[in-house]
């Protein structure tokens, strides 16, 4: 089977902006994020202008995805408490939202649940910013959604040689594309200007061992993402359970009895959270 050039990937996916089925709104939303320069206030005037998108903003920062559950009653609230960096994260994982719903489904819950489990490993490692990781967390796999909206025919393909082969979808993806997800993601995190932190998450969260800038954070990010898959909940685009990176594991300093109240407290936001369909 041939796998594809890596350039013709990356430059058909740095380009999908021009697709039409991306929404109008997240185009919109697009040239807000990469203005280096943006304002709280800008971004608290662009979400409030767009009803639906202040509901979905609300939904999620009154979620157990953060930790304010029920409290924060308007956006401009939301955008101080949860500052630019988060506020960017969520903007661009709740207008992903619908695209992850038609292109693949599950994953729209595996990218929550995900989020969920970083943030409560976050807090229970003692990391300052742990609003962040949740953002890291629910965006880790959006290079799926771009690689399944500008090819759609060879991302199926992926998908059935990854059941049919047992494989990790990051493999199958790498049969069909000569890279991955991961590599995606971080493509157009960087496009788009996000955080250098966000940017290398996506990159490395299969393999925290190797970065250099975040060995923390994408380990959080790694155990989590593998966490949710052992629970059940969502679908990542495979139904396996990879092992969990022993440096991730050693750094982190995560015992037995950890991992138990992790499951406990993600159970009952996964719970709360089951809902959150935007």
């Amino acid at each position: 089977m041939s796998s594809m050039d890596v350039r013709v990937v990356r430059e058909k996916i740095e380009h999908i902006n021009a697709l039409p089925t991306i929404p109008k709104v997240l185009n919109k939303l697009l040239a807000v994020i990469e203005n280096p320069r943006v304002s709280l206030n800008e971004i608290s005037s662009f979400i409030s202008g767009d009803p639906a998108l202040t509901t979905k903003v609300l939904r999620m920062v009154n979620s157990p995805v953060y930790g304010f559950p029920g409290r924060i009653s308007s956006v401009n609230q939301a955008v101080i408490l949860l500052g630019l960096t988060v506020v960017k994260g969520l903007l661009l994982g709740v207008s992903v939202f619908d695209l992850m719903q038609k292109t693949m489904i599950g994953l729209w819950e595996h990218s929550i649940g995900t989020a969920i489990f970083s943030r409560i490993i976050a807090l229970k490692t003692g990391h300052n910013e742990p609003d962040e990781v949740s953002v890291n967390g629910l965006l880790h796999d959006i290079g799926k959604v771009f690689l399944v909206l500008q090819f759609p025919d060879e991302y199926s393909r992926a998908l059935s040689d990854s059941q049919e082969a047992g494989l990790i979808i990051h493999a199958a993806e790498r049969n069909q594309f000569n890279t991955s997800h991961a590599s995606v993601g971080s493509w157009m995190a960087k496009k788009w200007r996000f955080p250098t932190n966000l940017t290398d998450v996506i990159e490395y969260h299969h393999k925290p061992h190797l970065t250099k800038s975040t060995p923390v954070e994408s380990s959080i990010v790694h155990v989590a993402d593998i966490l949710v898959r052992a629970r059940g909940y969502g679908f990542p685009g495979d139904g396996l359970m990879p092992p969990v990176r022993p440096e991730a594991w050693e750094l982190l300093g995560l015992t037995e009895r950890d991992l138990v109240e992790i499951f406990k407290q993600a159970e009952d936001s996964l719970q709360i959270t089951e809902d959150l369909t935007l």
